[in-house]
């Protein structure tokens, strides 16, 4: 046993005191040194996704997709990527319980030989919001009341009335699907349309989807209730300590430029969905979870995802959401954790890192970042050893619509039913009452301006939707 300046310690029981029932006297240095760091064992916690489970595992490449990307890991069948996965609820705080009615994250870090890609995903293919300026007050109306620092139903069903775009991922939410079994039990998605691009420099746009092979299963209200708070996590540990290895089939759908630019739908609102028959799932992979993390705060609490970890061949989109995410996720892992995260254990990448970026807290911990060589760009030190950019891996122009203005397009009204509607027309008739049932707990809490406005969005979505919510509401009162 040593400090942790390396000195051995002689004593870790009982301090040093002046007699046997003298006091503490202050050259207890190593006391000192245990309290102290203790009162440091926690960061800030996740604004959102504060509850999670994270193992490691591996995917394996089944179809080729060298033909739309340079990507190294998608080139040869067969070829196997190291990844960890962050499982995590989103609204509630480290406190909360595993199975609230919430979206599930669903975040990827591949560890490729051309650095980290993070696929920071949901387990829904849709998100309540199409723009980031909205989501830090969607997420203030989602948590507790900042009076009463209770659950505050009024809050949350008077955002959604107020902004109709978030009807498809709230019916989602509120039907049978809200509350999943366990973490094994859950899709995947990519949610954000990102891009792909090949060795001939043409962009595609892509989707992915990771499809339980589990089978989706999920919770009642009532079953819920009766479970552990920390239920999914003990289920993920356990099923991988046994050899129950919990497993994806990764597909993903594309589209072209072309398909882009002429769709009737935006391909870059993260409300919609890309509809199958359009462009239908090719199944290119699988992935696999084989083991547990050996210390849960180094590996999930500072496990750090950000979509804007990309690799070369694939690239972001003119996604809303998706291009404020670029700044936002990078930003909080600064503010938790400091400059140097990336250089974590469980961040860092599996292949070199040279760049001229240096110092900040705990600077040094990569010895490719640490030296004494230039700390700039450009420099006569190439011929030693001096990081150079890489132009064979620059990313193709992304098209923008022609004749362009920056201004302020307003896209809040388009068409922020029809999905739902669609979707609430696939369920079977025990699907809807439980959806009505659900919306129906938290709604009859709103006042009554916020139950109309959201009746006329269910009228919308589909008449049958909202003469089913109203109902249910009534018989509650």
């Amino acid at each position: 046993m040593t400090t942790s300046a390396g000195a051995p310690v002689a004593q870790d029981n009982q301090s040093r005191t002046a007699g046997a029932r003298g006091p503490v006297t202050f050259d207890n240095h190593y006391l000192f040194e245990k309290l102290a760091h203790f009162n440091r064992e926690r960061i800030p916690e996740r604004v959102v996704h504060a509850r999670g489970s994270a193992a490691y595992g591996t995917f394996t490449l089944t179809k080729s997709l060298s033909s739309y990307t340079i990507a190294d890991f998608l080139q040869n069948v067969g070829h196997q990527t190291d990844v960890l996965l962050r499982f995590s609820t989103v609204g509630g705080g480290q406190d909360s319980s595993d199975y609230a009615r919430d979206p599930r994250g669903f975040a990827l870090k591949f560890y490729t030989q051309q650095g980290n890609w993070d696929m920071v995903g949901n387990n829904t293919p849709v998100f309540f919001l199409r723009d980031g300026i909205k989501f830090p007050d969607f997420i203030h109306s989602q948590k507790k009341n900042p009076r009463t620092n209770l659950p505050d139903p009024q809050a949350i069903y008077e955002f959604w009335a107020n902004n109709p775009q978030s009807l498809h991922q709230s019916t989602i939410l509120m039907s049978d699907r809200g509350i999943p079994l366990s973490y094994r039990h859950v899709n995947g998605y990519s949610s954000h349309t990102l891009s792909f691009w090949n060795r001939d420099g043409e962009r595609y746009w892509v989707k992915w989807h990771f499809k339980t092979n589990q089978g989706i299963k999920t919770l009642t209200n009532e079953e819920a209730a009766r479970r552990p708070a920390y239920g999914a996590q003990q289920d993920l540990v356990e099923s991988i300590d046994k050899g129950d290895f919990p497993s994806w089939t990764v597909k993903v759908q594309i589209m072209t430029q072309d398909d882009a630019r002429y769709y009737y739908i935006n391909p870059f609102d993260l409300t919609k969905v890309w509809p199958h028959k359009d462009f239908p799932l090719i199944e290119v992979g699988q992935l696999e979870l084989n083991r547990n993390v050996d210390n849960f705060f180094a590996e999930n609490e500072q496990a750090a995802f950000a979509p804007s970890n990309l690799v070369p061949g694939i690239g972001a989109s003119p996604d809303r959401m998706l291009q404020a995410r670029l700044l936002a996720y990078q930003d909080a892992h600064r503010y938790r954790m400091g400059a140097n995260y990336n250089q974590i254990p469980v961040n860092a990448p599996r292949c070199p890192v040279h760049n001229y970026q240096r110092d900040g807290a705990f600077a040094g911990i990569n010895p490719n970042l640490a030296g004494s060589g230039a700390n700039f760009y450009p420099n006569n030190r190439g011929n030693q050893g001096a990081p150079v950019a890489v132009p064979e891996v620059d990313e193709p122009p992304m098209p923008l619509e022609a004749d362009a203005w920056l201004d302020v397009h307003n896209n809040e009204n388009d068409d922020n039913f029809t999905q739902a509607g669609q979707l609430f027309r696939l369920m079977s008739e025990d699907q809807k009452n439980q959806l009505a049932s659900n919306i129906a707990g938290g709604l009859s809490q709103a006042t009554a301006d916020v139950q109309e406005a959201m009746f006329a969005q269910y009228e919308q979505a589909d008449p049958d939707y909202a003469a089913r919510v109203k109902a249910a509401i009534a018989a509650i009162e």
